[in-house]
């Protein structure tokens, strides 16, 4: 058995899988605050990721610009997407506005088919070295700056929700939004910050894999993938969704290596977290942490 290898990938999977700890956080965020999973979560990854490389591409700004650019890009647009699509719909059933994030997800995506082509594009190199020795391990500095960047959301996404009035306003409107009203708690503005947030969370996600694997179409793939994390950490809590992202990413690393050793299927790296998927359903539904809800008939 190759042990480097094995622990290679092992690392790699931590650091991914802090990714998808991220882009988890923003399903659990939009989901506890407005009752609904995003669809086009995503294209929200895609449209970041476009929107820095053509920043960087057609303007030749500097990636320590041209970042924090289009992550105030980022902000704007979640709260338009929120207003003009989005709070019309408050409301209406819960399918419903289910079945508009699915169709801005086919829409978002043929829009920067449109604009931008299908095919794999590269980002200016940003640092001067592309991997960095790590106790004898080769790790992308892309992945590491993914590491840090990870890290701080996962601090902030803490004390925001501790201790900040809008995070307090989030939990208590997630809790109850007839009684967030009554308490004085605009729960339109809760909203358009839960979009907001979520847009510019899944624009640091979309950059940070566009530096590694190229930005293309198939982006947006990784809102998918992560649905297995959302299940398996419970799609109403934020700690399960980081320890949810953790054990998917090391799961589907794992199970490269068993692919290429012994098993060889081929493609055991793209479905093994949706076969975690199926048997945390079968077992736990609710997921590691997610809250139970009890009904009475």
């Amino acid at each position: 058995m190759n042990t480097e290898l094995l622990m290679q990938l092992v690392v790699n999977g931590l650091i991914v899988g802090t990714l998808y700890g991220v882009v988890a956080m923003c399903f659990v965020l939009i989901y506890k605050s407005t009752r609904v999973v995003n669809f086009a979560q995503g294209e929200f990854l895609l449209i970041g990721a476009w929107t820095c490389w053509w920043l960087l591409m057609k303007f030749e700004l500097p990636f320590w610009f041209g970042f924090p650019l289009t992550l105030a890009f980022m902000v704007v647009f979640g709260i338009a997407l929120q207003v003009i699509v989005l709070r019309p719909m408050i409301g209406e059933p819960i399918i419903s506005v289910i079945m508009v994030t699915i169709g801005l997800s086919i829409f978002f995506q043929a829009l920067m088919g449109l604009l931008f082509g299908h095919e794999t594009k590269s980002f200016p190199q940003v640092f001067e070295t592309t991997s960095v020795n790590i106790l004898g391990m080769q790790v992308q500095s892309a992945y590491i700056l993914s590491m840090v960047i990870s890290v701080l959301v996962m601090v902030a996404f803490y004390y925001f929700f501790k201790y900040s009035r809008t995070g307090l306003a989030m939990r208590a409107t997630a809790f109850d939004q007839q009684v967030a009203q009554s308490l004085g708690i605009s729960v339109k503005h809760v909203f358009a910050a839960a979009w907001a947030i979520s847009a510019v969370v899944s624009a640091l996600a979309g950059i940070v894999i566009g530096m590694v694997n190229g930005v293309s179409s198939a982006l947006s793939f990784f809102g998918i993938k992560v649905f297995p994390v959302v299940i398996l950490g419970g799609l109403d809590s934020i700690v399960g969704s980081v320890i949810g992202g953790l054990i998917i990413g090391v799961l589907e690393n794992v199970a490269e290596f068993a692919d290429s050793q012994w098993l060889h299927i081929g493609n055991l790296y793209v479905i093994a977290p949706f076969y975690a998927l199926i048997i945390i359903l079968m077992i736990k539904p609710y997921g590691l942490f997610g809250t139970k809800d009890i009904e009475r008939i």
